[in-house]
């Protein structure tokens, strides 16, 4: 009886805890665990990422950060073709190797080359800056946190939606209760109403850990459907 009294105590705990407290002092104690001195504000640093697609072969990016010089570079690799994209201070820098490889490509790409430099940027940044990135500008976190079990464990979620000049897609992120390590982030995209299509986006299962500059990153990010589960890829820091 004593044993069954403690349980409930415990699962009464988290279950109030989970409904006390707010949006922002999950985002503050999940911060305090990946990044407990502040370091991402004044990040400058490498990340090796490879990867992996069904059906592809690999791809291998070599990126640098330096986020107070407002730098970023990204040399890409996939089979015997070399990219590299940077931007410093809002600009876009084309070298003469990628010049060449433009203009000798058959198929003109959809994108330019300085957008895909953009898109990096953001991807990489973003990505890898969370949860710290939720502090930024136009995220609107959800005031109350909801208790979610997904694949059979029970997590911290954080709803997060954008303004519509950053973004319109809504994200999830679910944080270990103990720890408050951020293990997944899930997005879902919107109709032209600003309505959750249910059956859109994907999720990224995290799994272990890299610690570069006193900041703790995901190791592993594999991607996954929503609507099906369907496998796309896994990214690995190499670092």
């Amino acid at each position: 009886m004593k044993n069954i009294l403690k349980l409930s105590i415990v699962l009464f705990t988290t279950i109030s805890y989970a409904q006390t407290i707010s949006g922002e002092q999950l985002l503050n104690n999940a911060i305090k665990y990946h990044d407990p001195n502040n370091n991402w504000q004044s990040f400058n640093g490498s990340l090796d990422v490879i990867m992996k697609m069904p059906k592809s072969k690999p791809r291998i990016s070599e990126i640098t950060i330096n986020l107070p010089k407002e730098y970023f570079k990204v040399i890409a690799k996939r089979d015997t073709i070399i990219s590299t994209y940077i931007m410093e201070k809002g600009n876009c820098i084309i070298s003469k190797n990628d010049s060449i490889r433009i203009a000798n490509l058959k198929e003109k790409p959809k994108r330019t080359h300085c957008e895909m430099t953009a898109l990096y940027k953001d991807y990489y940044t973003y990505l890898y800056g969370l949860p710290m990135k939720l502090k930024d500008e136009g995220t609107n976190l959800a005031e109350t946190v909801e208790k979610k079990t997904f694949k059979g464990k029970t997590y911290l979620v954080l709803k997060v939606t954008y303004d519509e000049a950053v973004g319109s897609d809504v994200w999830y992120f679910y944080f270990n209760p103990k720890t408050y390590a951020m293990e997944i982030y899930q997005f879902f995209k919107t109709d032209e109403n600003g309505k959750m299509k249910k059956d859109s986006g994907e999720y990224i299962l995290l799994t272990e850990e890299v610690e570069i500059n006193d900041i703790k990153f995901p190791k592993n990010r594999a991607w996954y459907y929503n609507k099906n589960d369907g496998y796309l890829a896994t990214d690995y820091l190499s670092n």
